[in-house]
């Protein structure tokens, strides 16, 4: 239970990597809006893990936990445990099953009435994390990109690896021969095929960059498949990494070039300029929040080299060719 002066508050968030970034900004808002209280979050345990200690967040927990489960009990009778863990709390915000009448009443009840609850991916005329601060009753600050124009460029780190993370990469780097700040990473995965620019695409984006600079392919677990496409072609590849590796590898490049996918907004969330590409899904809803330069292709097969070449030197200032994918690779 929470002592006198123990000022912690909780949220509750069953996003992925790109929701719970697009997230950020409302959370800080609160921080900074009252300095004295510590933030943490539940999420899936991967993401509440690394989010906390590089973000406004303190402390992560998995939203898997046991006492979670308790809260869609039919019956009041199996809150001990959930007030033990949320009594501790002195107020929480939950973006999470804000439907269910149970899990409701039941957190409610854990933490002494001190929640509240609110909509996962709000419907909202902007981008989704003005939406977030709309649900949380706070309008964006006078000045803020979020309140001139939603999806503006938001030139802030919101993600801090730690020291850790970059010996992690550092040695990544050295195993590949790279340098912190003189690299290219292109991220050619997204939770979804329809938002992917072909592979191949990349694997010839990534030709032309080798010729001025190194450049490495970043592969999440669901990427796994296109390994092989990339190193046929002779790409580095980066593969299998934690995500605070990942991250850190990001902090440390020049700039990247990405779908419209979790670790685009994270990269954008770690100041690191790029190029985001988006073909089925709204940018004005859904760009990264950072120092991005977005290429809408409603169809993405369409997208050329040439003009993703362009958008990546415009950033960098390097001569990069526009190498076009050789016969029978997608463009």
């Amino acid at each position: 239970m929470r002592t006198n002066g123990d000022r912690r508050a909780l949220v509750i968030f069953p996003g992925a990597l790109g929701d719970l970034v697009c997230l950020l900004p409302a959370i800080e808002a609160l921080a900074r809006r009252d300095r004295a209280t510590r933030f943490d979050l539940m999420a899936a345990q991967t993401l509440a893990r690394f989010f906390a200690g590089r973000s406004v967040f303190a402390a992560g927990h998995s939203i898997d936990r046991a006492e979670v489960t308790s809260l869609f009990a039919d019956s009041d009778e199996e809150l001990t445990q959930p007030r033990r863990f949320f009594g501790r709390f002195s107020r929480i915000y939950s973006f999470f099953a804000s439907g269910n009448a149970s899990y409701r009443r039941h957190l409610a009840l854990a933490c002494g009435g001190s929640a509240s609850f609110h909509r996962f991916r709000p419907a909202y005329a902007g981008h989704v994390a003005a939406g977030y601060l709309a649900e949380l009753g706070i309008t964006a600050e006078v000045g803020s990109p979020l309140a001139a124009a939603p999806g503006a460029i938001i030139t802030q780190a919101r993600i801090l690896p730690t020291g850790a993370d970059f010996a992690r990469s550092d040695e990544v780097l050295g195993a590949v021969g790279f340098e912190r700040g003189r690299f290219v990473i292109l991220m050619p995965g997204s939770g979804s095929r329809s938002k992917n620019w072909a592979a191949e695409n990349f694997a010839a984006l990534a030709g032309a960059i080798f010729e001025r600079l190194p450049c490495a392919i970043l592969l999440g677990p669901a990427e796994h498949p296109l390994k092989a496409v990339f190193e046929a072609c002779g790409c580095v590849v980066l593969a299998g990494l934690e995500l605070p590796v990942a991250a850190a590898l990001l902090a440390s490049a020049l700039a990247f070039v990405g779908n419209d996918s979790g670790v685009s907004h994270m990269a954008a969330a770690l100041d690191v300029p790029g190029v985001v590409l988006f073909g089925p899904t709204e940018p004005a809803r859904w760009a990264p929040l950072g120092r991005v330069t977005v290429i809408v292709q409603p169809a993405l097969a369409e997208l050329d080299c040439s003009e993703v070449a362009g958008a990546l030197n415009a950033i960098i200032g390097e001569p990069i060719g526009a190498r076009r994918p050789s016969s029978g690779l997608s463009r």
